[in-house]
């Protein structure tokens, strides 16, 4: 295995827990301007539309994948700075 592919492993892994932690903030707040509440539909909401449980799936979808993949690519870019070898 690649002295790159190892080193990024625990990066990785490191950089998805940030990332959902900080995909969940900016869902959160996200969400408060749409919406104006403070927590989104659960898909089992008796009281929520299906229009605003989609809504609400599919922005938090998006900005949990905008999130992932900066962060991925950011953690790849600072490996190669680090070992001069793409961790692929």
């Amino acid at each position: 295995m690649k002295a790159a592919k190892i080193a990024y492993k625990p990066v990785g892994m490191a950089l998805g827990a940030l990332s959902g932690m900080v995909a969940g903030a900016v869902f959160k707040q996200t969400w408060k301007i749409i919406e104006g509440k403070d927590h989104a539909p659960n898909a089992t909401d008796e009281d929520r539309a299906w229009k605003q449980i989609l809504l609400a799936a599919a922005i938090q979808g998006a900005i949990f994948a905008v999130v992932k993949a900066s962060v991925d690519r950011s953690g790849a870019i600072a490996i190669r700075r680090l070992t001069g070898t793409w961790p692929a």
